[in-house]
């Protein structure tokens, strides 16, 4: 992948996506509501708490990776931001809107289940099931130009697997897509993983609870931030 971005510069641009979708009366974004939108107590992992300054300069090296757009009104002095990540004329990624928010939530929050993304989403895209968000992360993984999204290993105890962004380099120990997977015969020196107690029925009803339980934080979080209660001091 020709992009590496760190952490601030992932958040930077996931926030600019997600601000142009949901808030388009106030994109471009201007610093001070970059800032802010950075450092969301909901809706982020981890969550952050950048300066102004520190904001600026991660734009400013964003602008010379020709990822940021500026644009100045020279009455105001003030700045607008926009991203141009994917999208744009001269872009190397071109996402269609599920696309889009799937990129946008794995910036913003980090590694999420095809469950969690459902639910992480918001008012950038709506799915109808969970296959539908497999499906738009099979296109991410099988990408002609090279794979956005890689698929982790199974964290133990867990039902489903969590998928991560590349923009920001490599995945340790990422697998292929389930859809190439399944097409590909097993390692010959494959073996089963350990289950995490010697009962697998209990096993899998924990797994099922986690995963329940995780999707309705996420669904609590994003009503959270929808009804702006995360930025109460």
């Amino acid at each position: 992948m020709p992009l590496e971005l760190n952490d601030r510069e992932a958040r930077v641009i996931g926030c600019l996506m997600e601000k142009s979708v949901i808030t388009p009366d106030q994109y471009p974004m201007t610093l001070n509501g970059l800032t802010n939108a950075c450092n969301q107590k909901s809706s982020r992992e981890p969550v952050m708490n950048l300066e102004p300054g520190q904001v600026l300069a991660t734009l400013r090296g964003l602008q010379d990776k020709h990822l940021v757009r500026v644009e100045e009104n020279f009455r105001t002095q003030v700045e607008k931001f926009s991203h141009r990540l994917c999208n744009t004329p001269f872009s190397d990624f071109q996402f269609d809107p599920a696309q889009f928010a799937v990129m946008t939530v794995l910036l913003l929050r980090g590694p999420r289940t095809p469950g969690e993304l459902k639910a992480n989403v918001g008012r950038l895209h709506t799915f109808a099931d969970n296959d539908e968000v497999q499906e738009t992360l099979d296109t991410l993984i099988d990408r002609e130009g090279g794979p956005v999204v890689a698929r982790l290993p199974r964290t133990p105890g867990r039902r489903d697997h969590e998928y991560a962004h590349l923009l920001s380099g490599d995945v340790p120990a990422a697998s292929a897509s389930p859809a190439r997977e399944a097409a590909e015969p097993p390692a010959a020196s494959a073996k089963p993983a350990t289950p995490g107690t010697g009962d697998p029925a209990l096993n899998e009803r924990v797994a099922s609870l986690e995963a329940e339980v995780a999707e309705l934080k996420a669904q609590l979080a994003t009503l959270t931030s929808e009804l702006g209660l995360d930025q109460a001091p």
